[in-house]
C-alpha cells in the first residue's frame, strides 16, 4: 500500500478500547466555516481515542483547517461547491481508490456524501448498487437547500443517493432528519455540532475598548456575525436597520464576516446611509459579542450555528430567525422571528434596546441554556459509538 492510501497513527498511542486501529476516512467539500472547524475537532478527537485518521477534501481545507496539525493525514480531492460533472467523475474515482481500506466512511455535506457513496458502491455489471458495498457510510447534512429552479432538482437527486446509500444519514435540525426519512434513508439521527471551545470570556474592560474601536460612543451596538453570503438574511438586516435609523438614537449595526455578497451590500449601505458598518473578517468574535447591546442573526436557514452558540456562552440577548434548527438550540433564551420579515425583526430587536429588564433575561437565560449545550467531546463521543457498531465485523 503506498502513501497515497496510507492512514494516519499505528492505532496505538492514545487508545481506548474499542475504537484503537479503526481506519476512518472523512470527507468534506469546500469549507471556509463551521463544517471544516468541525471536522477537524472531529479529527482530533478520534485521532486521541487511537482511531486512525485521514481526511480527504480540496486543497483549501488542509490550508485553513490543519488536519495533519492534529495527527489526521490529509489527501487532496478536488470536491467542488458546485455540482460539475467531469471534475465530479474524477472525484469519484480518486475516492473510490482512497476509500478502499476505510473500516468507515463519514461525508459531510451533501455534495461529498453524494460522491462517498457512489465512490464505495460496488461495481458490477449493470447499474451501480448504491450503499450495497462492504463499507459503512456516514452522511452528515449541515444545511438545508434553499436554492430553486434546476439546481434545486441536482441536489433533489443527490439527496436520493444520499438516502439510498448511507448507511446512517445525520442531520443538524429536525427538518432535514425529517427529509431524509421521507426519502426512505434506512437509518437517521440528529448530528451534534458543538462551536469549537474558546478560552475564558472576555472581562468587562473588553466591552469599552471594542466600543471606542467602533466609535459607538453611546449609540446601542447590533452585532451580527455571518458569511456575506444569501442563507444568512443580511438583505433583511438592512431592510430593519432603516427602521432603526429611525429612533431617538440611532444603534450601529456591525457585521462581522466576509462573503460574495460584500459589494452589493456595501453599495446599498451607502446608498441609502444606512447606520450599518462592514468590518470583514474577525478574529475577535467573542470580544464584538462582549461590547454587544444586542446579537441578531437573520438566517434564512440554519442547522446547529456556531455562531448561536457562541452568542449563548457570551451571555448576550439574542434575536433570531425561527429557522432549521435554531429553536431547538435557544429555546426561551432569545426572541425568534420568521425569517425574511424585517418588519418583525426591527421590532423585537426594538423591545430589547427599549425594555432593559427584558434584554437582562434574555443575556442571563441565554448564559444558563449555553451550560446545556453538547461539548466537542460529546460530538466525538456520539460518532465513536457509531463507527464501533458499523465497523464490527
Amino acid at each position: 500500500m503506498g502513501t497515497e492510501r496510507s492512514w494516519a497513527g499505528d492505532g496505538q498511542a492514545g487508545s481506548r478500547e474499542g475504537l484503537a486501529g479503526t481506519r476512518v476516512a472523512l470527507v468534506l467539500g469546500t469549507s471556509a466555516g463551521g463544517v471544516g472547524r468541525h471536522v477537524r475537532s472531529v479529527a482530533a478527537g478520534l485521532v486521541e481515542r487511537g482511531a486512525r485518521v485521514a481526511v480527504f477534501g480540496p486543497a483549501a481545507t488542509e490550508e485553513l483547517f490543519g488536519f495533519t496539525g492534529v495527527g489526521a493525514r490529509f489527501a487532496e480531492v478536488d470536491l467542488a461547491d458546485r455540482p460539475r460533472p467531469v471534475s465530479d467523475a474524477r472525484a469519484v474515482a480518486r475516492l473510490r481508490g482512497l476509500l478502499r481500506d476505510a473500516d468507515v466512511v463519514h461525508a459531510h455535506g451533501l455534495r461529498a456524501g453524494a460522491l462517498a457513496v457512489a465512490s464505495c458502491a460496488r461495481v458490477a455489471p449493470g447499474p451501480l448498487r448504491m450503499g450495497r458495498g462492504s463499507t459503512p457510510i456516514v452522511v452528515t447534512l449541515h444545511n438545508a437547500v434553499i436554492a430553486g429552479g434546476r439546481t434545486a432538482a441536482i441536489y433533489g437527486a443527490l439527496e436520493r443517493v444520499v438516502a439510498r446509500g448511507a448507511s446512517v444519514v445525520l442531520g443538524v435540525s429536525p427538518d432535514l432528519e425529517e427529509r431524509m426519512r421521507s426519502l426512505g434513508a434506512r437509518h437517521v439521527g440528529h448530528a451534534l455540532v458543538p462551536a469549537p471551545a474558546r478560552g475564558p470570556l472576555p472581562g468587562p474592560e473588553v466591552r469599552g475598548q471594542v466600543r471606542a474601536e467602533l466609535e459607538v460612543g453611546e449609540r446601542p451596538l447590533i452585532v451580527t456575525v455571518a458569511r456575506l453570503a444569501d442563507q444568512k438574511g443580511l438583505p433583511t438586516l438592512l431592510d430593519a436597520s432603516a427602521g432603526w435609523a429611525r429612533r431617538a438614537v440611532p444603534p450601529l449595526v456591525a457585521i462581522a464576516g466576509d462573503g460574495p455578497l460584500e459589494e452589493a451590500l456595501r453599495a446599498r449601505i451607502d446608498a441609502e446611509n444606512l447606520p450599518v458598518r462592514l468590518l470583514g473578517r474577525r478574529t475577535d468574535v467573542p470580544e464584538l459579542f462582549a461590547a454587544a447591546d444586542v446579537a441578531v442573526v437573520p438566517s434564512v436557514w440554519e442547522g446547529q450555528p456556531l455562531v448561536v452558540q457562541e452568542i449563548l456562552r457570551a451571555g448576550r440577548p439574542l434575536v433570531a430567525t425561527r429557522v432549521g434548527g435554531v429553536p431547538g438550540m435557544v429555546d426561551d433564551a432569545a426572541l425568534l422571528v420568521p425569517p425574511d420579515d424585517a418588519t418583525a425583526l426591527e421590532k423585537a430587536v426594538g423591545r430589547v434596546l427599549d425594555d432593559s429588564a427584558l434584554a437582562v433575561r434574555l443575556g442571563a437565560a441565554a448564559a444558563q441554556r449555553a451550560t446545556a449545550l453538547p461539548t466537542e467531546n460529546d460530538a466525538v463521543a456520539q460518532l465513536s459509538e457509531l463507527y464501533e457498531d458499523l465497523a464490527r465485523p
